[in-house]
């Protein structure tokens, strides 16, 4: 008896505890609702501008820019252009014997020198000139429509009618701009002052062109009040070859007159020693009225005789003149050159 009590307490006991120990029973944790994270701001992708695809191609530009300028400075350098004696920023003396035979030609030898000293006591700002027949250096080309009186020397070579000492003031801002001032007295007696300014701008057109522009005032007294604006557009065919489109336009106040001209130029290097110019220009007036005066076509061939100042230049052309109803004229141009400069 005593151990079915014991049996039915323990299975009592057991049936009592059962549910306890399931309550006892870990309840899950209430759920907690979480917050959503806060979205994660996407950072826009960095836009590539046309600006920035360019860039690459500065380097290779710049590089054919500098070039191109290089360049056509040589062969200016080369032919004693007047951009070289204008803006070179050099001392240069350039002394010349030419003579014209044929259409407009003369059978005597003319001379010619002009002189640009720079002084380095003033960092190159100030030069001093002396030149022949000072209208003749307003552009490359001796002024339109003036034919300087001239003076015969010995039957032989005509000496020039003037001469001139001037000082220059001269400054370039940057690379592309340039600025000088002339202040100076013509000779002979009576002596009389003249002046002269020219501007220059040049820059890059792409990665084979260059534009260049220059301006000049000034006043003689044998001409009076004149302008003259030239524009350049250059580009760099290949090594040896320069490709150059000229316009250039010159007002005389006393004449009232626009005279204009038109030149198309291949410069063609052979060789340290050699370059050849093929040119075809057109000329013309705006008073009486407009017109043509002059179409030409020429070569010219330039030879280095001697080391690096003694030039010979020989020039065939083929002139249709209005006043000879533009029949075909040709002519024969020699020219013996001394040109000095700092590089030579």
């Amino acid at each position: 008896m005593v151990f079915l009590r014991l049996s039915l307490s323990l299975l009592l006991g057991i049936t009592l505890l059962f549910p306890l120990s399931l309550l006892a029973e870990e309840q899950p944790a209430p759920l907690v609702e979480e917050q959503p994270a806060p979205p994660v701001e996407e950072q826009p992708a960095p836009q590539t501008g046309l600006a920035d695809i360019l860039i690459p191609m500065d380097a290779p530009r710049n590089y054919l820019s500098a070039k191109i300028a290089s360049f056509a400075n040589d062969i200016d350098r080369f032919f004693g252009g007047d951009r070289h004696y204008q803006e070179s920023n050099q001392s240069v003396l350039q002394m010349d014997l030419t003579r014209v035979t044929g259409y407009n030609g003369d059978p005597k030898f003319k001379l010619g020198a002009r002189l640009n000293l720079r002084l380095p006591i003033t960092e190159g700002r100030l030069h001093l000139l002396v030149e022949t027949d000072p209208e003749k250096n307003i552009t490359a080309e001796p002024t339109p429509g003036s034919t300087p009186s001239q003076t015969v020397l010995r039957n032989k070579v005509v000496a020039p009618s003037s001469y001139a000492l001037a000082a220059r003031y001269e400054k370039a801002v940057t690379d592309a701009w340039h600025f000088n001032t002339d202040w100076g007295l013509k000779f002979p007696l009576p002596i009389t002052p003249f002046v002269r300014a020219r501007g220059s701008f040049s820059a890059p057109m792409g990665e084979l062109w260059r534009f260049k522009a220059a301006q000049s005032v000034y006043w003689f007294n044998t001409i009076g009040v004149g302008e003259t604006t030239q524009v350049d557009f250059e580009r760099f065919i290949s090594e040896p070859v320069l490709f150059r489109a000229t316009s250039t336009v010159t007002w005389l106040n006393d004449a009232q007159n626009f005279d204009m001209r038109q030149d198309f130029s291949v410069f063609h290097t052979l060789d340290d020693r050699t370059a050849l110019l093929y040119q075809a220009g057109v000329s013309g007036i705006s008073n009486p009225q407009y017109q043509v005066t002059d179409c030409v076509a020429l070569v010219v061939y330039r030879y280095r005789m001697h080391k690096e100042w003694l030039f010979l230049e020989l020039s065939p052309q083929l002139h249709f003149p209005r006043d000879r109803q533009y029949r075909a004229s040709p002519a024969f141009s020699f020219r013996l050159e001394a040109l000095f400069d700092e590089s030579r």
